[in-house]
């Protein structure tokens, strides 16, 4: 059995200077990957039953995090919350490591702020992610204990 605590997420911090580094998504009470795959179904005039096909996906990433003050990762997706920022300004690349064996996939996504403040204990903010590329696959490493990574693709 692999516990929840052994896939985590990593989300691309863009610096002053333009350098991008993929920082641990901490502090996060929900992260929850749905696929949303797109069908493509037909009943041909001679059989009695419907073909269904996946033509697609649309990935996408429920998240809900309590904030912390110096947490980079959080800051940014405020930034993009309070800012209202659109279009490319708010993709972001998120790196999906298991850490039972290093294997990575790192995908774009925009970020989707939907709530905030709806916690009486913490204040929390809440959104998704949706895919905004296609998926790389590889693998993950870390020289600080998986505070940050870097990923090699396959």
């Amino acid at each position: 059995m692999i516990k929840r605590s052994n896939k985590v997420a990593f989300y691309g911090v863009t610096d002053a200077s333009g350098n991008v580094t993929y920082k641990r998504m901490t502090g996060f009470t929900k992260l929850s990957v749905s696929k949303n795959p797109k069908n493509y179904t037909r009943q041909y005039i001679d059989e009695d039953f419907e073909h269904s096909d996946i033509v697609s996906y649309q990935t996408s990433i429920s998240y809900e995090f309590d904030r912390f003050e110096d947490n980079d990762v959080h800051s940014d997706i405020i930034s993009i919350t309070d800012n209202e920022i659109i279009g490319d300004e708010a993709v972001r690349s998120i790196i999906i490591v298991d850490l039972t064996d290093n294997s990575a996939m790192e995908r774009r996504f925009s970020v989707i702020p939907d709530t905030e403040g709806d916690s009486t204990d913490a204040y929390t903010y809440s959104g998704s992610f949706k895919a905004n590329g296609t998926i790389a696959k590889g693998t993950a490493s870390s020289e600080d204990e998986f505070k940050t990574v870097v990923f090699t693709k396959d």
